[in-house]
Parts: C-alpha cells; structure tokens; sequence
C-alpha cells in the first residue's frame, strides 16, 4: 500500500492525470478496451486486480473464479497500463476486525441483480470505495456490460462528493453478439452457440420499443422466447437508464433493457440502449 501510495503521490506532484480501471482479473479484450479509454483520458493508468469476497454470496463461485494473474500482467503491459495494483491477499483489503460497510441504495436496490444477490452492491460499493482511496484517481473506468454496477458506483461517487469522474465504457461483445465476460469459459460448446441468443432479443425487444409497441407486451414476448431457446431467464426488464425504476412507456424517459438468465451453470447478463 505504502509503494502504490508513493507511486501516486510521485505522479501527483508532476502534475499528471490518474486513471483507475478496476477488475477482478481474468483479463479479456473487453478489460483491454477499458484499459485503452484510461489511456486516452488520463496520463497515467492504474488497473487493480482483486477477487473480492464481499460480492460473493456462499453458494457463488469465489473459490473458482478465473484467476490468470500472469497473463493478466502481461496484458497489461502489452497495453502499457503504468501499475497494477493487485493486493497480496484478502487482508489486505480486509484486515482482521474490519467492520465498515457501504450500503448503496437507488439503482442498487432497482429489483435487477440485487434481487437476486442481495449483498453483491454492498460488496461492490464498499471495495470501489476502498479502490477510490487507495488510488485516488481522477478518473475510473467501468464497462456497460455490468450496467446496475455502474450505475451504483457513478451514485455513490457523486453521492460522497468523490473527487473523481465514473466513465463507463461501451461492452465489448463477440462477432455473434455475446458480451464478453470472464465467466464465458465456464459454457460448454453447445451453450456458447445458445448464448447470443440473449442480445439478440434484447435487440429485437429495444427495436419493437422505438417502433411505438407496448414495453409491458414487448417484455412478456422476450421472456417467452429466451426461456424457450433453453434459458433459466433471471430477468428482463426496462428501467430508466440512470435510475433504473420501472419504466412501462418510453415517455417516462431514457430506458435501458437488462436482462440475466443462466444457461446450464453459467450465469450471464446482457443490456442495451433504447
């Protein structure tokens, strides 16, 4: 902590733009891309890697999620990020007698992935937080894969007077469509093929709703259809692109369509504009 904090301060006093993009590893081109709009934005690029247990509910798959930390560094370097910060273990983010939660509410409590993982915002706010003081960064990057996420961290960024601005960056998908995810190598081959079913109704869905269709009748149509292609639909829903209420017609304002559904074991999530 002390090097990254002087490596920060070095920066600081040269007057150079910091960037933070924040991660849990197991790169892909989707992460590189984030890395590519830090670079672009800031002078200097600061890429975190942490597997971080508080957003991980028992029965989730902490224990096995991708850890490729070598490859990871490596790409990074290929994409000149100038430190990672990877904290050696859990303690050191969580020292022992840790007791301070950040319990976000608005987009946090929206009914979309909260719902369903009732403590993942509490652990993502809280670990962005930490993130946030360590680096110190005038900005930080997140993708729009992990829509709810971003929005929970652009609220509690303004909310705390945070002295830093939240840019979310578009996803980065496959040529079929799926949005890249560091999960997607848990599906079998059958599945990958299933997979960007997903996009393709949440496409279809956002094009009916331009064309002036009912979003009530739309919704109802693509949750048929995801859960006939073989899904365990999780959601799908329409809700304000900042706030993430309910939205039933398109006048109620700027909408975004979320959708989550596990296909075998593998949970994916996947949203667009409208």
């Amino acid at each position: 902590m002390n090097v990254l904090r002087g490596q920060i301060a070095r920066w600081r006093d040269a007057g150079e733009r910091i960037a933070l993009v924040p991660t849990m590893g197991a790169l892909h081109e989707g992460h590189l891309a984030l890395v590519r709009l830090a670079r672009r934005r800031a002078d200097r690029v600061v890429v975190s890697i942490f597997v971080n247990p508080a957003q991980f509910a028992p029965a989730e798959d902490f224990s096995t999620y991708p850890r490729t930390f070598a490859a990871d560094v490596a790409a990074l370097a290929e994409e000149k990020a100038d430190t990672v910060w990877a904290p050696a273990n859990i303690a050191v983010m969580y020292p022992e007698g840790f007791a301070t939660r950040i319990v976000p509410e608005g987009p946090a409590v929206a009914g979309l992935e909260d719902a369903f993982r009732p403590d993942f915002f509490k652990g993502v706010a809280t670990v962005v937080a930490k993130l946030f003081i360590q680096v110190a960064p005038d900005i930080a990057v997140f993708g729009e894969k992990d829509y709810q996420q971003l929005m929970v961290v652009t609220r509690m960024a303004r909310d705390l007077d945070l002295p830093l601005k939240v840019i979310g960056a578009p996803t980065v998908r496959e040529r079929d469509g799926l949005a890249l995810s560091s999960r997607n190598v848990y599906l079998s081959a059958q599945e990958r093929a299933q997979a960007p079913l997903l996009h393709r109704v949440l496409t279809l869905c956002a094009k009916k709703i331009v064309e002036g269709r009912s979003i009530t009748t739309i919704l109802a149509e693509g949750r048929e259809a995801i859960e006939r292609a073989g899904f365990a639909l999780v959601y799908l829903e329409a809700g304000h692109t900042e706030t993430l209420t309910p939205v039933k017609a398109i006048e109620e304002g700027p909408l975004r369509l979320l959708v989550a559904a596990k296909l075998g074991k593998t949970r994916l999530i996947d949203n667009v504009a409208v």
